[in-house]
Order: structure tokens, then sequence, then C-alpha cells
């Protein structure tokens, strides 16, 4: 992979066209799609290019808004967690909600919304029950920092750390069914974990398709 100067891409980056890649894969080609927390609107693009969507981007960030609209995106301002009032119920086949759900005041309630104005949801975050952040806590005593968790505690943007448990424990708890599940491993004692079944363990990042 490369990036469009020709240049490599770095580890980050590379991370996230995987992540990126992996999300279009579970969208069917010429769906409708709501790209919650839509940021730079690189999502929306490989979906247009790839799958043929009719895709609209929300976001809370003038500044992504813009940038999105300037790259030939459909995009609104909205702060997604005081609901989608002006989405009718089940106008998109597809919401995505890609790394954001840590980041919002009321995922519960975040995840009830997407469901209702589409068929199916699309949800992407770190995973803060990997081993390797489990064994930084243990032994340092203070919060982990790096892979899916790149922030100091005082500045990062995620709010409410859950572990791949914990999501499918609020999902049994309200009836929302997960489809497919994918877990990413950026090292091979992850990805070995996650063979074995042991899949909190060993996921940095995981992706799942949710339906009700």
């Amino acid at each position: 992979n490369g990036s469009a100067a020709g240049r490599p891409l770095s580890p980050a980056n590379v991370e996230r066209h995987k992540d990126l890649e992996a999300i279009v894969a579970m969208v069917q080609p010429d769906s409708r799609v709501l790209d919650l927390g839509c940021g730079d609107g690189d999502l929306l693009a490989l979906l247009r290019r790839k799958r043929n969507v009719s895709g609209i981007g929300v976001d809370i960030d003038l500044a992504s808004i813009i940038d999105v609209i300037d790259k030939g995106h459909d995009t609104f301002q909205e702060d997604i967690d005081n609901g989608l009032a002006m989405i009718p119920d089940g106008a998109y086949d597809y919401a995505i909600l890609s790394e954001t759900l840590q980041t919002v005041r009321k995922p519960r309630f975040v995840l009830r919304e997407m469901l209702r104005v589409a068929k199916k949801g699309i949800v992407t975050f770190p995973n803060f029950g990997k081993w390797s952040h489990r064994l930084a806590l243990s032994l340092t005593g203070r919060m982990p920092k790096g892979g899916a968790l790149p922030y100091e505690w005082y500045e990062t943007p995620n709010i409410h750390l859950f572990t791949l448990d914990d999501f499918v424990d609020i999902c049994r708890q309200d009836g929302i069914t997960i489809s497919r599940m994918v877990c990413i491993s950026d090292c091979w004692l992850g990805r070995l974990l996650v063979s074995a079944g042991l899949r909190n363990l060993g996921a940095d990042r995981v992706l799942v398709k949710i339906t009700r």
C-alpha cells in the first residue's frame, strides 16, 4: 500500500485502511448508507467506489463537514447523542458507526437510533479487553497507551472504554442480534488468541454487523 504521493502509508494509516476495507466487505452493492461520525469522508468515498452506495455522512465537527462536502459527498452537521429525529424509520439499508461508539455520551441510545433509521448497523470499536491492555494496567497501575488506544488518559476522545464482551452483553440486554463479527489483531499473539476462540483477549479492534 502507498499514499497518493507514492510514499508508504504509516502503520496507523495501514490499520485504518484495513478497517475500512473490512467495513466495505460487509455492505451490499447499491445500498443506502448513513455514516455516523463520518470524519474525513474516506469511508464514504471507498463505499461509493467499491459498492456504488448512495451515502450521506453525519458529524458534529464543522471542519469535517466541510471536508466531506469538498470531496463531493452529502453530509449534515448533528450531534448523534441528541438522536436522529430528522431521519424516518428504516430510511437506510445500513447505518455505520466507525470508531465512534466509545466517544459518544449515550452509546446505548445511539445504537437504538442506528437500528431505528437503518435495517442493519455496522459498528467498529477498539477492544479494551485485549491482553496487552490488561497486562499494562496490571504491571504499571496506569492507563494503557498504544495500539487501538493511542492517547494519554487526559486527552483521549474515548469516554466510554469497553471490551468485546461488554458489547456482546449490551446487545443481548437490548435485543440486538450480532449477525457477523470480525476481530482484528495487529500482532501474532493476538491473532493466535483470536483463532483459538479467545476473541476478547486477542482482538485489538472489532467490527460487528447488527440487526434487530
